[in-house]
């Protein structure tokens, strides 16, 4: 589990933000509430043009922040200032190959670590081409996150056992965003990676609200949620703060 120890020792709630959207000041803001409000881990979105595993509410935040001029050093130093207050809280980020490959892979995971970041989730890097990143990754003290969708079938074995961090549990085909009803075998999925890991399973893709959340939570080690808080950020605006601070404090209760 390594930098994740503290992260699951109860149910987590793992929660995203796109930086910059609207701007990063208020992506700032929103990471201090959702701190505040008992999350135990945030992923933070670096935005990129094509996010193809993502649905239309992230997609736009991602046009959004793009819009706004955010930028990977500009994210950095947000991080920066987040750290001055939060020195030790879990982070991670999640983006798609080109930004980190177009940063340079040494250059950004220097940076990370210098923040005291603890990994990053790449959705479009297939596992049989993680190594390339994650040997540099584990230069600096960062992980690479591991996804099994439910198309993994036979390759669970192999992702499992190589997974560090945690394990990031897709819970429906497609792409990101909010679900009426979940119809993967999520308890067999579980079941199976426990055979070969005692690396923490999150389920993410899809959860919206405190009932799921507590359904996920209860099959697995923790529940991750995107979607639902961007759609906040993108009703509320700058002024979304308090709102975010709600729906993380509603999870949070639901899942413990």
């Amino acid at each position: 589990m390594s930098n994740f120890k503290n992260v699951f020792n109860k149910k987590a709630f793992i929660a995203f933000v796109t930086a910059g959207d609207p701007d990063l000041e208020s992506t700032e803001i929103f990471i201090d509430k959702m701190i505040e409000a008992g999350t135990a881990l945030i992923e933070i979105g670096i935005p990129f043009s094509d996010p193809i595993a993502e649905g239309s509410v992230i997609t736009k935040a991602d046009i959004r922040a793009l819009a706004s001029n955010t930028t990977t050093d500009k994210i950095f130093d947000m991080i920066s200032n987040v750290r001055k207050k939060h020195p030790d809280f879990p982070l991670v980020f999640m983006t798609y190959v080109n930004p980190v490959f177009s940063y340079g892979y040494d250059r950004f995971f220097k940076r990370a670590q210098e923040l005291n970041m603890l990994g990053i989730i790449i959705p479009d890097l297939p596992f049989e081409e993680k190594e390339e990143a994650a040997k540099v990754a584990k230069k600096y003290n960062q992980e690479v996150i591991s996804l099994i969708a439910p198309t993994s079938d036979d390759r669970i074995k192999k992702i499992a056992s190589d997974s560090n961090g945690f394990i990031y549990l897709v819970s429906s085909m497609g792409v990101t965003g909010m679900r009426s009803e979940f119809k993967t075998d999520l308890d067999k999925i579980v079941s199976e990676i426990r055979k070969y890991t005692d690396t923490p399973v999150a389920i993410g893709f899809g959860i919206s609200n405190p009932e799921q959340a507590k359904t996920m939570a209860a099959k697995s080690d923790g529940v991750i949620i995107g979607s639902a808080i961007v759609r906040i950020i993108e009703q509320y605006g700058k002024n979304a703060g308090p709102y975010v601070y709600d729906f993380c404090k509603s999870i949070v209760d639901a899942i413990n």
